[in-house]
């Protein structure tokens, strides 16, 4: 049998599938296997059926969804007109990433494993299911899940046993002398004289915002939503997106692409000994394009800031490719043993749990760091990936605006340095009354649909930050003189972080809203919003079993959705009269047509 191309098609949203399909072609680039790696929807499906060896790696999002760069090939794949047999000659393997905190789990992977059976292709062993809920993380399954792949194709092709593969020291070997080229080369100019301002990509006049093309909306406000005094600093940040032909609708979502510290981007450089002033162009070394949102020529100044992910806790690829530059042998050992499969509890104690930086990490490893080439940048940081966020606004109440709800991120581990989240901390900093500031972003559709008919009930629960998009949902439906709704929201304290409270009892005493409030810290039992479902049975089971009402959840993905599940299910044993079973079926029947439905985050 002749040697097969091994193709390895993934659909990522946030870099973790991306991550994981370079590194399945890294192990087949040390096999000394033919290997091709590509997004799904950069993949010509067509070629599906001629094709005798691919590995799908895919995450899933939102509720169940595939990633924004699969969602072609998805469509494709799922035609009704494909034949029965046209995969016939194609070997697959499908390995999954996802969280199992959400009902969802890994839902793209098993589906999609479904539909390449249905169309006759064989696969090599199950589906890898990997949960990053693990205390090990996704590698907890990829690892031992890669170990059977290779089994399995070298059985199917043994000639492909034949070879002898490389070592790690022949690998690092021959990154130092060039004969694994990078990606991309730097090519430095020798005139620094100042560019203009950068940062933003796109014109004003820039029609349609996407992820490519996203506009440069004007920050409006950027002001606290808790008390002073209260431990978590929340921002109601409003932008200014005229001119800009965006439009959103209730439950949508916006993306934005944070920038690093300015205290981060000077020790990166300091640690490179970088000058973040001289300019470059890039020049890709194999088939990649050159990254489309990095200008040419570019300075070294605006990579940081706007590209390397480098406050990012590093994934195992980091680190492999970290030792490949190591002289120094302490260095060395510690990092060959970071990146193998038995060093795993060791990386995790040392960087995933007190959430370790990939700039910190450079800076334990000076004499690694210090050999590190500046052509390799962007094959060991991961781009930056944007950020979503409810839009927490509709545009009849507020035309050419949107408004975000968010919590700021911080939070303390074993690291001497509190821990910040990258973008909230961005967003936060951000101040208008300082000089005009602008924000790229876009929007997309989100996973929550509201009902069109105008006497559908709508039941909403959304604690904390949860409540962004039914405050979208009740503008939007109020304006189009829908009234009948109710809110379930949560959070500590009434006195502190109890989000548009005034805008709440405005709705309420105009008879559009029924409202119930759980206040979690105001007494000494705590009392949290599936407490309130809890108590309010019977008004849900007559809103849900003869008004025909669709109830909704949003908030942290950790317990109060099942919390507040489990409450709606007791409500329709309480009031219907109905056996744990058929409250069950009930409750699945109303997630199979829409009328339940969640946005959940970790």
């Amino acid at each position: 049998m002749s040697q097969p191309t091994l193709v390895v098609l993934y659909g990522s949203q946030t870099g973790t599938a991306q991550d994981t399909a370079q590194r399945i072609a890294r192990q087949a680039k040390r096999k000394c296997i033919q290997v091709q790696v590509l997004p799904l929807d950069n993949y010509n499906v067509a070629n599906l059926i001629f094709e005798s060896l691919v590995v799908f790696v895919c995450a899933t999002t939102g509720q169940g969804d595939p990633p924004d760069n699969m969602k072609n090939f998805w469509m494709f794949l799922f035609k009704k007109s494909l034949p029965v047999g046209s995969l016939s000659r194609l070997d697959y393997a499908v390995l999954g990433l996802g969280d199992s905190s959400y009902p969802k789990f890994n839902f793209v992977a098993k589906k999609l494993h479904k539909r390449l059976l249905q169309l006759g292709a064989n696969v090599l062993l199950p589906v890898g299911l990997a949960d990053d809920q693990h205390d090990l993380g996704s590698d907890a399954v990829i690892d031992p899940w890669l170990t059977s792949f290779w089994e399995k194709v070298f059985t199917l092709y043994p000639c492909l046993a034949d070879v002898t593969p490389l070592r790690e020291d022949e690998l690092s070997w021959l990154v130092s002398r060039g004969s694994l080229p990078p990606t991309y080369n730097f090519h430095f100019l020798d005139d620094l004289k100042e560019e203009p301002d950068d940062r933003l990509m796109v014109s004003k006049e820039q029609t349609i915002a996407s992820q490519s093309h996203p506009f440069p909306a004007r920050l409006v406000s950027n002001r606290r939503a808790t008390e002073r005094s209260h431990f978590q600093d929340v921002r109601h940040i409003e932008f200014d997106i005229s001119g800009s032909g965006i439009k959103f609708g209730a439950g949508d979502v916006v993306m934005i692409r944070p920038c690093n510290a300015p205290e981060d981007i000077q020790e990166l450089c300091q640690l490179l000994r970088l000058d973040p002033e001289v300019r470059f162009t890039l020049r890709a070394t194999d088939t990649a394009a050159v990254p489309a949102r990095l200008p040419q020529p570019c300075t070294v100044q605006h990579l940081i800031e706007s590209y390397l992910d480098i406050a990012a806790v590093p994934r195992r690829s980091f680190f492999e490719l970290l030792s490949t530059f190591a002289t120094n042998e302490l260095e060395r050992e510690k990092l060959l043993e970071f990146s193998s499969a038995a060093g795993q509890n060791e990386l995790h104690s040392y960087c995933n749990r007190p959430r370790r930086t990939a700039l910190e990490v450079l800076a334990d490893f000076p004499n690694t760091t210090a050999q590190i080439k500046v052509d390799y940048l962007l094959d060991l940081f991961p781009e930056i990936q944007p950020r979503s966020f409810s839009i927490a606004s509709s545009l009849q109440t507020h035309p050419h605006k949107l408004q975000i709800l968010v919590a700021v991120v911080q939070y303390k581990t074993k690291m001497y340095k509190i821990r910040r989240g990258l973008c909230s901390t961005w967003l936060a900093s951000l101040d208008p009354t300082q000089g005009e500031v602008h924000v790229p972003l876009w929007v997309k559709k989100g996973s929550l649909k509201f009902p069109k008919e105008r006497d559908t009930p709508v039941i909403m629960v959304g604690p904390g930050t949860g409540v962004a998009p039914f405050r979208a949902a009740l503008q939007e439906r109020i304006s189009e003189g829908k009234t009948a709704n109710v809110l379930f929201f949560g959070c500590r304290l009434e006195s502190k972080d109890f989000y548009f409270r005034s805008e709440w009892e405005e709705l309420t005493k105009a008879g559009h809203l029924i409202l119930f409030t759980a206040f979690s810290r105001d007494q000494e039992e705590k009392v949290y919003v599936q407490h309130r479902v809890r108590e309010n049975a019977r008004l849900l089971w007559d809103l849900i079993a003869n008004k025909n009402a669709c109830f909704y959840i949003a908030g942290n993905a950790k317990q109060m959705p099942a919390n507040v599940s489990d409450a709606l299910k007791q409500a329709f044993q309480q009031e219907g009269g109905l056996s744990a079973e058929e409250a069950e079926r009930m409750f699945e029947a109303m997630d199979r047509t829409g009328r339940l439905q969640s946005e959940t985050w970790s």
